[in-house]
């Protein structure tokens, strides 16, 4: 008995080591297939752009069935808040709150600046067609908002800071600051090269401050 019992037994643990293999093999086939689908898509938005990415493209790309894609993401929403959490780890932007340490203010100014010009470069197919796009595609838009617009916001914030005064900044400096890290107005700049680009944008600013209550403090 105490033989058959733990013939059992073992029977029992092969079972169960074999069933958790099984699952794994499964989870990480759902896995690959899902991250072929975000790469593929990525690219389509990189190239063509979001409201040129179909589903049938997508399939074609991937070797894979319509009805699995739609599987995997049911809808635009799914599918493109997922490419864009897979494109941030990629291409993070710049963190405003380190260069709010940087002092003296009009140094902190022209380095905020040419970071986000050099991440402008660096992501300039992709976020030129996000940007084309953001009207024609709704879950784009929404996703925008919480990503690209969030974090340009907080950039701005942090430009903003050292032009504050007891009554808030002027709107000739918001304007300025607006100017200065849009991405169309960088894309005008961006034949002087992005230094450069950023101290002209950066004079502009210090102009706006100058003309009001707020002028930025020289370096040096």
């Amino acid at each position: 008995m105490a033989a058959t019992w733990r013939g059992r037994a073992d029977i029992g643990v092969r079972r169960r080591v074999t069933r958790k293999y099984e699952l794994r093999k499964r989870a990480d086939k759902v896995a690959d297939t899902r991250r072929r689908i975000i790469e593929a898509t990525v690219e389509l938005h990189r190239t063509a752009g979001p409201a040129r990415t179909g589903v049938s493209e997508i399939a074609r790309r991937t070797g894979l069935r319509r009805v699995t894609v739609y599987d995997h993401f049911p809808d635009d929403a799914a599918l493109i808040a997922a490419c864009s959490s897979h494109w941030r780890s990629l291409h993070p932007g710049p963190d405003p709150a380190a260069w709010a340490r940087i002092e003296p203010p009009a140094a902190r100014l022209r380095t905020l600046v040419v970071a986000v010009y050099r991440w402008y470069r660096e992501t300039e197919p992709m976020t030129a067609n996000i940007l084309r796009d953001a009207d024609l595609v709704p879950a784009m838009r929404d996703v925008l908002d919480g990503g690209l617009f969030m974090w340009l916001a907080a950039v701005r914030a942090t430009l903003e800071a050292p032009f504050a005064t007891p009554v808030g900044v002027s709107e000739r400096v918001r304007a300025a600051i607006r100017l200065a890290v849009d991405f169309h107005a960088w894309r005008a700049l961006a034949p002087l090269g992005d230094s450069e680009a950023a101290d002209l944008a950066a004079r502009l600013v210090e102009a706006a401050a100058a003309s009001g209550e707020a002028e930025i403090p020289p370096e040096g």
